[in-house]
């Protein structure tokens, strides 16, 4: 399974970036739990859900980031 494109995470809306975010971190719960009871088969899935949980949150730091300097811009 190849890592996720950072360019699937830029199409997601603003709401449903929120959701994936929500779902990956929930993902991430439940690997550390099933890694602390001996569970977890694939531990290379930490890898891709860390990966992709920092796409989604670059995504959405730009965005703030793009719509705080707009305002800004527009304020002046």
């Amino acid at each position: 399974m190849p890592l996720p494109k950072i360019s699937e995470a830029r199409e997601l809306s603003d709401e449903k970036l929120v959701e994936e975010i929500t779902a990956v971190k929930r993902q991430l719960f439940h690997l550390r739990l099933q890694k602390a009871t001996r569970q977890l088969d694939k531990p290379h899935q930490f890898k891709h859900a860390r990966h992709r949980l920092a796409q989604l949150l670059t995504v959405e730091g730009e965005r703030k980031r793009a719509a705080a300097s707009q305002s800004a811009n527009a304020e002046k």
